[in-house]
């Protein structure tokens, strides 16, 4: 007899044996009652309007589903049926379930909408004290099945329970086939296959990103049909219709009224700049500084206070103001007048403390090299030699201040140079391939001492390199001035593109996609990530709508134009690695930081003032003492992790599917031990709260004064014997003003900017109030919360006082604006500050 046939009869022997023993013990249960309160959301929106038909009938029915299972059946007892009315002006009501007196402790609730319109049902308390946490829409003629708002590991679920827990999982990863409703649950994958609209002509086409050929993460499959013109990739979303993304993942009403309110405020400040370029007949360049300083708004005089009108004109007067003007950025030493470019200690600040502080590198080989195709690209060593930087190395030599970390570099030679043929050849684009070398001074800033700007040649296999260091005279001022202009242009795309978009939006989605594909809602870690990763996956939707589609917002701003979504493709294959990218790991990486135990969080900073690295260390450890707390409550042996099969299963499923293009590189980190998933669940924590917050709220505040930074360049650094350089040295000032975006371009740039960086009303940050009736009876993982609640709140404190230390000259001092990027709160509107607890812009 097979091992399998004896557990099957012993197991039978026991149920039967079980009954037997009941039948003749149990005494004849007695009917008893049970109360529930029920929540539900009521609203004026369309969605929401119930328009009730007179109350004839019940049409919301609901059942009790014991944790238990009765002994003669072996499934789970279930109460009697309860009803209630819709009402349009009720939102709470009560209900009463017969159930019978040995039905045990209820474990979910059935829920039944026979209304012809989805309602959201907020949450189920039954007695006062178990509470069902539903949150969620519920679909005409639909059954629903929620359980109680507690945390088990798959093996340690109730037996009523366990059977119900797997059938939900299987009904959110649907059948991978047909098109998505729009009130459809279902989580699936796809390739990124509607980024083109190859309909509408070839300059609209898009190559698919995923697949061996154009490795790239997966997205949410929403299963729309085919294009006409090509049939293998996805059509865009129509004007009537919205964008697909599993119904509980929507927009709240209030952050999609708050977006929309961004796009009015766009809209209304590109009206004036837009009819004034409707209006002239001149080219569209810029003429002079001043034209936009005029977008922002100035502080009113108290002229004619004395004229009995003067208030009434100085409120209309505000009041056009408020309505068409930008506020000043506050990141950046804006003051208001005109002023022509960045200036080189900005320059050097602004790469440790600005919306991207993620792409600066300790210099480890001079000169820098290459690391593309020498058959294909050229020569891998740079132009750059000793002789242009040795004057500004405070009496170093080279080879000294490379062995005292003096030396760093902005390396946008690899990102950039394969694609640089094809967009300038568009036409208005114009980019160099560059690399930035700086100086650490003995003040712990940084001062750009030369820049390297590299072109391919018409011959093959060769560049066209131009070394540009700091001015000597009027000339060499006004070059340096358009060679960081150029600079901060390939660093604006490299951070949207890649640091932004690709680490952290495309990169998270296919985690959130496999975590409701294959972690219960009751499983410990599910819970844990809830609240951070919300509203991401419409964001995401949302992006591939309007921003990074053909013709979307991010190619119309950007340098690589169409090429936008290749070039992060180009870098997700090249360079991303999930292992480096906690920040202890990433600061490694970039040679920022040495490991040292003896530090505090066990690093050395290699330069001591570097404001995003020291703010968000303090996050990280904070995160991760949370997280450890956490695992090792439900995880206290490492067998646990091993033999959770829901976690290993969502996982494997992150790696395979998600990111199955690049799923058998050797880097991915093993999740068979507690600290394996402590460390895990900390990355990820850090990319969607910290990381996220540090890239995207201050893109107004440090990007809002275009000259500074602009998103795009339309002339190329001219050398002597170009066709340009009698008219750069003709006017050197206008030059520069005419290789910026137009004034619409920029103010329309700018709008956009003001809609990333605003907080709506309602956004949750971290270290906030959360619900914590999960771990009502945990009192280890609710004092866990309270305290990571009290260290972030630290922080925030931390973060102030060193805002104010005169001795950190890259946040504070004359001019100076205070790093905010990592402080944890922050009011609602552009404010430059706040950590959400998702990435939920």
């Amino acid at each position: 007899m097979s091992e399998t046939r004896l557990r099957l009869l012993i197991t039978r022997a026991k149920q039967e044996a079980l009954v037997v023993y009941s039948s003749k013990f149990e005494p004849e249960p007695v009917k008893l009652k049970m109360t529930a309160e029920v929540t539900i959301r009521n609203s004026n929106s369309d969605q929401m309007r119930l328009n009730l038909t007179p109350p004839q009938i019940s049409n919301v029915v609901l059942q009790l589903v014991s944790s238990h299972v009765d002994p003669r059946t072996m499934q789970a007892r279930v109460s009697s049926e309860a009803t209630f009315i819709l009402s349009e002006k009720l939102t709470k009501y009560k209900v009463e379930f017969m159930v019978d007196s040995n039905f045990g402790v209820p474990g979910a609730i059935m829920v039944y909408n026979k209304y012809h319109k989805e309602f959201f049902l907020e949450n189920v308390i039954v007695e006062g004290f178990l509470n069902f946490a539903c949150s969620s829409w519920i679909q005409q003629q639909q059954n629903r099945m929620f359980f109680v708002n507690k945390a088990y590991l798959p093996c340690k679920t109730p037996l009523g329970l366990k059977e119900l827990r797997e059938k939900e999982l299987e009904l959110l990863r649907g059948d991978g086939k047909g098109t998505r409703e729009l009130t459809d649950r279902v989580y699936d994958y796809n390739v990124y296959d509607d980024l083109g609209i190859p309909d509408k002509g070839l300059e609209f086409v898009r190559p698919t990103l995923g697949g061996l050929n154009l490795p790239y993460p997966r997205r949410c499959r929403t299963g729309r049909p085919a294009n006409t013109t090509d049939m293998k990739t996805e059509s865009p979303v129509k004007q009537e219709m919205k964008t697909y993304v599993p119904r509980d993942e929507s927009l709240a009403d209030s952050k999609t009224k708050a977006v929309a309110a961004g796009k009015l405020r766009g809209l209304i400040k590109n009206l004036i700049p837009g009819l004034k370029n409707v209006i002239s007949t001149d080219d569209d360049s810029i003429k002079n500084f001043s034209d936009i300083n005029l977008l922002y708004k100035k502080k009113s005089n108290n002229q004619n206070q004395n004229h009995p009108f003067s208030s009434i004109f100085t409120k209309i007067r505000k009041s056009i103001n408020e309505i068409y003007k930008f506020d000043p950025p506050k990141g950046i030493s804006f003051s208001g007048q005109a002023t022509c470019c960045l200036r080189d200690d900005e320059f050097g600040r602004l790469t440790l403390r600005g919306v991207n502080p993620l792409s600066i590198e300790r210099l480890k080989v001079f000169p820098p090299v290459s690391k593309l195709n020498p058959c294909v690209y050229g020569v891998q060593e740079s132009a750059l030699k000793e002789e242009h930087i040795i004057g500004y190395l405070n009496g170093m030599s080279v080879q000294q201040a490379l062995e005292e970390n003096k030396l760093f570099i902005l390396d946008y030679h690899d990102i950039y140079l394969p694609f640089l043929n094809r967009i300038n050849s568009l036409g208005e684009r114009k980019v160099h391939a560059s690399r930035t070398i700086f100086f650490l001074t003995k003040v712990g800033t940084l001062k750009p001492v030369a820049i390297e700007l590299s072109l391919p040649n018409t011959e093959m296999n060769t560049q066209s390199m131009q070394v540009l260091t700091p001015p000597n005279d009027d000339t060499t001022y006004w070059l340096w001035q358009l060679a960081k202009a150029h600079v901060c242009s390939n660093d604006v795309a490299a951070h949207q593109l890649i640091h932004h978009w690709l680490r952290v939006h495309a990169c998270m989605e296919p985690l959130i996609i496999s975590a409701n594909r294959q972690l219960s809602v009751m499983h410990p870690i599910h819970k844990l990530l809830k609240i951070h990763m919300l509203d991401t996956l419409a964001i995401n939707a949302q992006a591939r709508e309007v921003l990074i589609n053909a013709g979307g917002i991010i190619e119309s701003f950007f340098t690589p134009e169409r090429y936008c979504m290749e070039m992060t493709q180009s870098s997700y294959q090249d360079w991303w690695r999930f292992d480096l990218e906690g920040l202890p790991a990433d600061l490694i990486r970039r040679g920022m930081a040495e490991a040292d135990p003896s530090q505090e969080h066990g690093l050395r900073l290699l330069i001591e003032d570097y404001p995003y690295a020291n703010d968000g260390l303090l996050i990280w450890s904070a995160i991760e003492k949370l997280v450890r707390t956490y695992v090792k409550y439900y995880y206290p042996d490492s067998s646990l992790v091993q033999s959770d099969t829901e976690l290993q299963a969502w996982y494997n499923e992150f790696i395979n599917v998600g990111h199955a293009d690049i799923s058998q590189a050797s880097w991915w980190p093993e999740l068979s031990t507690s600290e394996h998933l402590i460390s895990f669940l900390t990355t990820i924590l850090w990319i969607v709260t910290a990381q996220h917050a540090a890239l995207n709220f201050g893109q107004y505040n440090y990007g809002g004064y275009v000259p500074v930074r602009p998103p795009y360049m339309r002339k190329l650094v001219p050398k002597e014997g170009d066709v340009d350089y009698e008219n750069f040295l003709a006017n050197p000032q206008g030059f520069l003003l005419s290789s910026l975006p137009s004034l619409p371009q920029i103010t329309y740039f700018m709008s956009v900017l003001e809609i990333l960086s605003n907080h709506g009303v309602g956004e949750e940050y971290i270290g906030g109030s959360r619900d914590l009736s999960t771990w009502s009876g945990d009192t280890e993982i609710v004092e866990a919360f309270h305290r990571f609640s009290m260290e972030i709140k630290k922080i925030e404190k931390v973060i102030e006082q060193r805002n104010s230390d005169p001795k950190l000259r890259n946040r504070c001092g004359p001019g100076i604006s205070p790093y905010e990027s990592l402080m944890p709160t922050s009011a609602p509107g552009v404010t430059g500050r706040g950590v959400p607890n998702s990435i939920s812009m």
